[in-house]
């Protein structure tokens, strides 16, 4: 590969030409060799099928079939999520074909080269269209039957979530289902507080932009295609008349009419749920407002009700933080292991995401666990999984202006789970006044994991004969900041009231996994006003007072919330979905706000002159969470100009822990961090001198992936002829995908756009976490030289990875850390180097017969191994 170019074009911007072509080259080598490498083993094989006409018009999919390398073997069927197409789907269906499954991914009728129109979810259209291609997978002899059945799957998230678990409910022939955040009745999902006697509450913003997904996107051409429909069509996208027409009529009233009604009804799992026979398991995001926990426990309690097995994940993530991931596929592999080996009987493990720690926006702290138990508990928990807490305060009167306006903020579809880690600075905004009634509870005197729903009981007084109220719990910290758990709120709708008239009501707060520290207290909140919603035109005043306690005082009542707990031994440590871009957009919105409250609260720290040219250098670093876990232990390494480190360790060894420290996500708890001389807190100038890509990739879904790039560096203010654009661009060789939604991006191409985002600009310091996670090979190999080339302009590189190999071919240097301490640091050579000593000869033909005779010089050198035995043996081979 001829990288010469690309060390030119770091040491100097003025040679952006000449590169282009190179990497172009080099991309579109890397491309042909994965080509042939993923040949080798899977085959795919694009076709049209027949799909269900629409009316007398018939209608073909567009499909890929992936064949694994041997055969017969089981079959799945990988749906896409609603606005994607089966591109977006490649990745998944690789992944199963190389481990011996054969997959059939295509795109939804009304979506991609399929045609027919969208009817969303119908039984008669695209729930037919998915039996039809059960059908086509039934009929290959590669496809294998036991019993004469055959053995075939059923895949996806989101909308394809929701067509799986249709289809298995009217094809038997579906023997294993995985369905990740997705619905269970659409009526509660779009208009939240739905029941026989309230029309809900109108969930405008995210539904509206379901709507928008029919449509083309006019920048990038991408989307769906309306070239065949006639101009009074137009209006409607590639929705079917009728479903557009239930839409518009609901969306102008804000109530579902009888034809929405029907329509939400027949795409509900809810109607069918008792016909599904087939193993499944439920994944759910828990940062997730479109498809809340809820949801899916719906599902898995009337799955379970049916006799059939049913496990349940509450993963991080969701539709509010980038949509399904690797672990999603990960997942379904191992669930369709089990269900096709017959392995998968009465009671499954639940697992969920423990979010733990103290979440704000001048420290960024947050810690996470994956914890698993017995059994899955339900959103209220076990009988004797749940606490009352006392929460007090006054009767409190709220005004609700006409239209909403101004209104509160809470969330934003596809930033609800992002940005709550900048919740304690969006309440420095001017927000709207008056609109808010607040109860907190005493001082939590442990920790209190909230897993699940809360309930309380509540007084409402409306001057209307109605009410819209959006009720929330917050975690509110020593300091006076508080954090609304994943930005959940829960709509509350009340009608046939009588104004003035007190009416009580038992309200089910926002379900959601959070660990409250002790010290905090929990904040029952209740909004007259939320943005995402549908609200009333008229102004009117709400009093809200708790309801079932007794008198505190004589000015503040009492009531108690029901919290539901839940338990579980920790399987594995992580962290939570990449929110930097998110972050860095936030504060771009509010940064003379966050920049006068992280100025107060910065410890005064000193540059260091003779460390200027330094680009690390990390001091007796301490970092302890909550109950005395120390992540990092007196940590102490150094980090030259030209360096490629590796940072090296097992899970849970506080690698991240000292990325996020080092390029100021979360602060020390001892010691301290230099870069370039210049001690690192948020917010320090001297961050800007760094690129960063830590916790996987954390970008906006809707928007395409150049126009991620463009507002991640707007955000930073600096001009766009230092971004260096077009380096970034080849380096994520994404070609005419990064103008597509980064929604329909697989798990390696959003991290090839993430590393391209770290690079924008082209930092002095490079700070990668596994960034060759989800790349094939030849991506590896290309990463490998690109960052060797990048420290050898004289700029530094320092990346964790797993890949201990890897780390041996790309890194100059090593960090080694277990347990939170360092336990070895040197060249690759000097660490290699470190199992003993061997004899060398002059001449090794003659060693054997003269190596005692004079004349033949020896000595001895360091006996190099390889870096993995090395590595096992500092941390004892725990691991």
């Amino acid at each position: 590969m001829r990288l010469g170019v690309l060390r030119e074009r770091v040491r100097s911007r003025r040679s952006r030409t000449a590169l282009a072509g190179v990497l172009v080259l080099v991309i579109a080598a890397a491309i042909a060799i994965v080509a042939v490498a993923t040949s080798s083993s899977v085959r795919v094989k694009a076709q049209m099928i027949a799909g269900t006409p629409e009316g007398r018009q018939p209608v073909k999919l567009d499909t890929s079939l992936y064949l694994p390398a041997t055969t017969p073997a089981p079959a799945v069927l990988l749906s896409q999520g609603f606005g994607g197409d089966k591109s977006g789907l490649d990745t998944a269906a690789r992944t199963f074909a190389a481990h011996g499954y054969v997959a059939l991914t295509y795109s939804a009728r009304g979506f991609g080269q399929s045609g027919g129109l969208i009817h969303f979810a119908a039984p008669s259209y695209e729930v037919h269209d998915a039996q039809l291609l059960v059908s086509y997978l039934a009929g290959l002899k590669q496809v294998k039957r036991v019993d004469g059945k055959p053995q075939i799957a059923a895949a996806g998230s989101s909308y394809g979530g929701g067509i799986s678990l249709l289809l298995a409910a009217a094809d038997h022939r579906v023997g294993a289902v995985s369905a990740d955040i997705t619905w269970n009745n659409l009526s509660h999902a779009f208009f939240p507080n739905f029941g026989a006697s309230s029309p809900g509450v109108f969930k405008k913003l995210w539904v509206g932009l379901l709507f928008g997904n029919a449509f083309p996107d006019p920048r990038t051409g991408g989307g769906a295609n309306l070239s065949d429909l006639t101009p009074s069509a137009i209006s409607c996208g590639r929705f079917a008349p009728a479903v557009c027409a239930a839409y518009q009529a609901s969306a102008a009233s804000g109530t579902p009419n009888a034809a929405m009604r029907q329509l939400m009804r027949q795409a509900s799992p809810a109607t069918v749920i008792n016909k599904i026979q087939a193993p499944t398991q439920l994944s759910q995001g828990e940062q997730d407002s479109l498809f809340p926990l809820s949801e899916a426990d719906a599902n898995a309690r009337g799955i379970a009700a049916n006799g059939t097995p049913v496990s349940v994940v509450w993963r991080p993530g969701g539709h509010d933080a980038g949509g399904a991931d690797s672990s999603v596929t990960t997942q379904a592999l191992s669930w369709f292991d089990k269900v096709f080996a017959g392995q998968v009987k009465g009671t499954q493990p639940f697992r969920f995401a423990e979010q733990a720690g103290i979440i704000s926006a001048a420290t960024g702290e947050v810690s996470q666990q994956t914890l698993q138990s017995g059994g899955y508990p339900g959103l209220t928990g076990t009988p004797r999984g749940s606490q009352t807490v006392p929460v007090t305060g006054p009767p409190q009167r709220i005004s609700s202006p006409a239209g909403g306006a101004p209104t509160v903020i809470t969330s934003i579809p596809g930033l609800g789970g992002l940005s709550n880690r900048f919740d304690t600075a969006l309440t420095l905004l001017p927000g709207a006044p008056g609109q808010t009634a607040m109860f907190t509870s005493s001082k939590l005197t442990k920790s209190l994991l909230i897993a699940g729903g809360s309930s309380v009981s509540l007084t409402v007084t409306s001057t209307a004969n109605d009410a819209t109220l959006f009720a929330s719990l917050r975690d509110l910290a020593p300091d006076g900041s508080s954090t609304l758990p994943s930005q959940l709120v829960s709509p509350i709708k009340l009608t046939g009231m009588r104004p003035g008239v007190p009416r009580t009501v038992n309200v089910r707060l926002p379900s959601f996994v959070r660990n409250v520290l002790p010290g905090h207290r929990l904040e029952l909140s209740v909004s007259s006003t939320d943005f995402a919603y549908n609200l009333p035109q008229d102004a009117r005043t709400y009093t809200i007072a708790l309801t079932g306690g007794r008198a505190a005082t004589p000015a503040a009542n009492e009531a108690s919330i029901t919290v539901p707990t839940t338990s579980g031994q920790a399987i594995s440590a992580g962290h939570p979905i990449a929110w930097l871009i998110a972050g860095i957009v936030v504060l771009g919105l509010i940064g003379g706000a966050v920049g006068f409250v992280i100025a107060r609260r910065r410890r005064i720290l000193k540059p260091v002159p003779e460390l200027f040219d330094v680009p690390v250098t990390i001091s007796s670093l301490v970092k302890e969470y909550a109950g005395g876990y120390r992540a990092v232990d007196d940590v102490t390494f150094r980090v030259e100009p030209g360096q490629v480190v590796g940072l090296l360790g097992p899970n849970g060894a506080g690698k991240t822990t000292v990325l996020r420290v080092l390029v100021g996500l979360i602060t020390p708890t001892a010691g301290i961090v230099h870069v370039f001389g210049q001690p690192v807190v948020p917010g320090a100038p001297v961050l800007a001198r760094i690129g960063a890509f830590i916790e996987g990739p954390g970008f906006l879904p809707h928007l395409s992936g150049r126009d991620n790039l463009r507002l991640y560096w707007a955000a930073t203010g600096r001009p766009d002829d230092e971004a260096d654009f077009t380096t970034a661009l080849e380096i994520a060789g994404l070609g005419a995908s990064i103008d597509r939604r980064v929604k329909t991006y697989s798990h390696g191409m959003k991290q090839r756009l993430g590393i391209a985002q770290a690079m924008l600009g082209l930092p002095e310091l490079l700070v990668l976490d596994e960034p060759t996670n989800g790349l094939d090979p030849p991506q590896i190999a290309e990463m490998r030289e690109v960052l060797r080339a990048y420290a050898e302009t004289g700029r530094t590189v320092v990346v964790s990875s797993h890949l201990l190999a890897e780390v041996e071919q790309t890194c100059t240097h090593v960090v080694v850390m277990h347990k939170g301490k360092l336990i070895a640091a040197g060249s690759v050579p000097e660490i290699a180097g470190a199992g003993g000593m061997q004899l060398s000869v002059d001449d090794p033909e003659k060693a054997t017969i003269v190596l005692e005779a004079a004349g033949i010089g020896s000595h001895l050198v360091p006996a190099r191994r390889a870096l993995e035995d090395v590595f096992l043996d500092l941390i004892g081979g725990e691991e």
